[in-house]
C-alpha cells in the first residue's frame, strides 16, 4: 500500500486564501484594510438595516472576546425576500458611508441567515426562525452591546 500522505502544498492546492494581519493593537486591529474605524462600519450597517425595516438591530462588540473580528452587526427580517432586502441596503449603504465592501456575503440561497463578511465587521442578517433558533445574542452574552441612536 503505497504511503498517502500530503504534502502541505497538496494540501493547500485550490483553496483560496484570505490574508489578515494578527496584531495584538486592538485599535490597529480596528481598522478595515481602507482605514475607516470598524465601528464606523458596523454603525453604518445597524442603520441601514434599520432604514430597511430591519428589527431588533443591535451591535455587539467583540472587541476584548475575539480574535476573529471586532463587531457583530445583528437584523432580523421579516420573511426571506425582506432578510436579501436589508442585505443589499447594508451593501449599499456601508459603500456609500464608508467605501467598504464585503468580502463575502453567504447565506443567499435560502436567505434565512445571510453573513456580510467585512472582516472586522462580520453581519447576520435572519429571518425570525433562524434568529430565535441560532441565538447569537445567547452565545456572545458577555459581549457588551453598542449604544445606537437609529433614526
Amino acid at each position: 500500500m503505497a504511503d498517502e500522505t500530503m504534502t502541505d502544498e497538496q494540501i493547500l492546492e485550490g483553496v483560496e486564501h484570505k490574508s489578515f494581519v494578527a496584531t495584538s493593537d486592538r485599535t490597529a486591529a480596528s481598522l478595515s484594510a481602507s482605514g475607516v474605524a470598524a465601528e464606523d462600519v458596523a454603525r453604518a450597517a445597524a442603520q441601514a438595516a434599520y432604514d430597511k425595516k430591519g428589527e431588533d438591530v443591535q451591535v455587539l462588540d467583540l472587541t476584548e472576546l475575539s480574535d476573529v473580528c471586532d463587531y457583530f452587526v445583528l437584523a432580523t427580517g421579516t420573511n426571506n425576500r425582506q432578510v436579501d432586502s436589508i442585505v443589499d441596503e447594508i451593501e449599499e449603504k456601508v459603500a456609500e458611508a464608508c467605501g467598504e465592501h464585503p468580502f463575502s456575503i453567504e447565506g443567499r440561497e435560502q436567505k434565512t441567515w445571510m453573513l456580510m463578511d467585512y472582516g472586522s465587521v462580520v453581519v447576520h442578517v435572519f429571518t425570525p426562525e433562524a434568529r430565535d433558533f441560532y441565538r447569537l445574542e445567547k452565545l456572545w452574552g458577555d459581549a457588551p452591546q453598542l449604544p445606537l441612536d437609529l433614526l
